[in-house]
């Protein structure tokens, strides 16, 4: 090739149909596969790289030399900044900033629309070990036309798996902080020769990007308050008894928000909807006829783009568009008072073991952000192949970062974080200089020890942006770590309380030894959180989830029968503590399903009269007219009672336990009562009752002269007398029916029923 040397300005250079290079004239060591660059001091004005296509034509002009091929553009270029990482629109052009410490050369590699469907790179700019790079840091500045053009990196070093190193130049890497990624534009859609991995590229921002966010500010609701839907973006609308006219998008969830707002709902969590691969496991399914895909997204890509697959724009505006619709659900769901939550799986990544693919971190420095040993094998504490390197200072400032954009920019009111307890483990190479910044005394930590005072936990919790908004750990992981009640807190963490799931299931369907505990359950688990100085609130109480059975299936299955999509049954949850009430399977007797719709029932008015509330169920459930009906009631009169969402835990001075008899808990083993009654600003007393046992049973009330306790809720009985509103047409007949149980302080109660009286002057006494 021919060698070219330019005045000592800039460098213009248009996109091109494929790669070759253009060097300087001045001699310099070649990094591997990235040709020769021209080297000068640091602070001098110079031409940094350029590349252009085969058989390209070359024209020099001074003071700057000009490359003619395809007119995509002209690009000047000179060194950049390292700060801030990822693409900046910035000083009229847009700034390339990307770590990678064991890499000996980078290039920056531009894509047009049309060559990226096409897998190949439009222009690519070497990057001089010297001029573009400050430290670990790659960077370059470009000034030019962007329009319709996406972009990616390419990094070489050693291959050498057995060291921790997956170095590979033939490979376009994302860039992790990219705000958007471009490849496919239709869910489950293959691309072209039926490629389910085709070449992704990342947006490359410009400063006329912009949203109107109308105002919008984050609500704050208090946690004590909040009534989360857990929601799967593409799920919860995809079908067409939706009506969405965007089914299985974010503009979908905005056509339903006042749905899930008269449902009480005042925060919707989203699972995962940064940018994953739904085809990763794409494979015919010869059971269903169909083809295998990663429905939930439990599975990232980058953790900085909204998955645009969700979006009813795809990748139009080379993902802008999607980005807008992420913003616009949010802004909505402010609107009607509803937060919202992501999902987020920082414990690992899609690239897998040592036999996934090389997408973005592995290629750009696979040792820093994955936990691996000293023969390069994967540590597997998240169960999916990998685990990301939290705890090391490079891969806790990119969460936090992470994190830190969708608050600010995204205005995402809080997070729940999959298998936060890897969050907690000592990272790969941990030493006390890499952890805390300075050395200490002792033995070195063994990579994913359990850390008492995690720093990336740390630096969220004392981030100034990170710290005021909702926090919640599934303080687990697949490596056995279970820190249900002992996750490292600061006092603002929540958890997801996976003790109370099981618990409840247990209590509600008969099981004997669980009363004790299940009272703990209603207080907010205070034998796991009051010493520790955390609040009711920081128990988030659950009794279904995407993990395992849903709320039908809790009700319709003793076990899993996971056969329809082709894995033997070995996928999912096989601890799920359910019970089909009489007969496996939908196909049961009247009796039956008319129990299965009282356990359902018992379920949620458990959680509405829990401490905080976290709940999801089947599109099928809420069809249900009834259960719906009963729910929105719920939720509602949840809200009105100012007992049931303390800032603090119940004391004796406004609760009191009772079994069968007032006032005589049953604590023992064979207990399957739990009632209670509570002192309510708002409605004066609360009685509470469940009873779990195969047998009616008849209960006695507290005597309070001048009072009479009034039937609210018996999932006993048919719908719509489950739940008695007061425009309820037959409301007095149905209470007076109860007159002569009443009376007597008494109610009857069936089997697996749960009952909720209110205490009301007694008119009659006064007559």
């Amino acid at each position: 090739m021919e060698v070219i040397h330019s005045a000592p300005r800039s460098l213009f250079l248009p996109g091109t149909d494929s790669l070759a290079r253009v060097r300087t004239t001045t001699k310099a060591t070649p990094p591997p596969n990235f040709g020769t660059f021209h080297d000068a001091p640091r602070n001098s004005s110079r031409p940094i790289v350029v590349c252009v296509a085969r058989k390209a034509s070359v024209e020099i002009k001074e003071p700057s030399l000009v490359i003619r091929e395809r007119q995509l553009g002209k690009f000047q270029v000179s060194e950049g900044h390292p700060a801030p990482f990822g693409a900046t629109a910035r000083d009229g052009g847009v700034n390339f900033s990307v770590y990678s410490s064991n890499a000996v050369a980078a290039a920056l590699c531009l894509i047009s629309l049309s060559d990226l469907s096409k897998g190949r790179v439009t222009a690519e700019i070497p990057l001089h070990p010297v001029a573009n790079k400050t430290g670990d840091i790659w960077h370059v500045f470009l000034k030019g036309d962007f329009k319709d053009m996406l972009y990616g990196y390419r990094f070489d070093g050693k291959y050498a798996p057995e060291q921790g190193h997956y170095f590979d130049s033939s490979k376009i890497l994302l860039d992790p902080y990219a705000r958007a990624v471009v490849s496919r534009d239709e869910f489950g859609v293959v691309a072209q020769k039926d490629n389910c991995w085709p070449q992704m590229a990342c947006m490359i921002p410009a400063a006329e990007d912009k949203f109107d966010w109308e105002g919008d500010l984050p609500l704050k609701l208090p946690q004590r308050e909040l009534l989360i839907y857990e929601m799967h973006v593409r799920g919860y609308t995809k079908h067409e008894s939706s009506g969405a006219e965007k089914p299985g998008t974010y503009l979908g969830i905005v056509e339903k928000l006042d749905h899930l707002k008269d449902l009480g709902v005042n925060c919707i969590e989203l699972m995962p909807c940064q940018e994953f691969n739904e085809l990763e496991y794409y494979k015919y399914n010869s059971v269903m006829g169909d083809y295998k895909m990663n429905f939930w997204g439990y599975s990232t890509i980058n953790f900085f783009s909204p998955m645009t697959r969700y979006s009813s724009a795809g990748t139009r505006n080379c993902g802008r568009d999607a980005i807008n619709e992420f913003k616009l659900l949010v802004r909505e769901a402010h609107k009607r008072g509803i937060e919202v939550f992501m999902d987020v799986v920082f414990n690992h990544t899609a690239e897998g073991n040592e036999k996934g693919p090389i997408l973005s971190f592995r290629g750009l420095d696979n040792s820093v952000y994955y936990m691996v040993a000293p023969k390069g094998e994967f540590y597997n504490y998240s169960g999916c192949g990998n685990t990301f390197n939290c705890n090391h200072p490079v891969v806790r400032q990119f969460i936090v970062d992470c994190l830190r954009y969708w608050v600010l920019e995204m205005h995402v009111d809080g997070f729940r974080f999959d298998l936060a307890s890897i969050m907690t483990r000592g990272s790969s190479l941990c030493d006390a200089a890499n952890v805390f910044g300075s050395p200490m005394e002792g033995d070195l930590l063994t990579t994913g020890t359990p850390l008492g005072s995690p720093p990336l936990i740390d630096m969220i919790s004392n981030d100034p942006v990170l710290r005021d908004v909702k926090l919640i750990a599934e303080a687990w992981d697949a490596g056995g770590l279970y820190q249900v009640g002992t996750f490292p807190h600061w006092c603002i963490w929540s958890e997801w309380n996976g003790k109370y799931r099981d618990v409840v299931r247990q209590f509600i369907k008969g099981t004997d030894g669980f009363s004790g505990a299940f009272a703990e359950c209603l207080c907010g688990s205070p034998n796991l959180y009051q010493a520790g100085g955390r609040k009711p609130w920081n128990s988030i109480n659950f009794v279904c989830a995407h993990d395992g059975f849903s709320l039908a299936d809790l009700v319709t299955y003793t076990n899993k029968h996971n056969l329809a999509n082709g894995e033997n049954n070995n996928d999912g949850e096989n601890h799920n503590n359910s019970w089909n009430c009489g007969q496996e399977g939908e196909f049961a007797s009247i009796f039956v399903k008319k129990l299965r719709k009282r356990q359902m029932r018992n379920f949620f008015l458990c959680l509405m009269v829990s401490q905080i509330n976290y709940f999801r169920w089947d599109k099928k459930d809420e069809a249900s007219s009834d259960f719906f009906r009963f729910c929105h009631l719920m939720t509602n009169f949840r809200r009105e009672c100012e007992s049931l969402g303390l800032n603090d835990f119940p004391t004796a001075e406004r609760l009191q336990w009772h079994g069968h008899a007032v006032g005589v808990p049953d604590w023992s083993e064979t207990s399957r009562f739990v009632g209670f009654s509570l002192v309510d600003a708002v409605k004066g007393e609360i009685y509470i009752g469940f009873n779990a046992s195969h047998l009616p049973v008849t209960i006695s009330l507290p005597e309070r002269p001048g009072y009479r306790w009034e039937p609210l809720v018996d999932t006993g009985k048919a719908a719509p007398f489950d739940f008695l509103a007061e425009d309820l047409p037959g409301r007095e007949v149905a209470i007076q029916q109860l007159a002569h149980f009443l009376d007597g302080n008494l109610y009857p109660m069936l089997s697996y029923s749960s009952v909720i009286l209110i205490l009301k002057p007694d008119l009659t006494s006064c007559s």
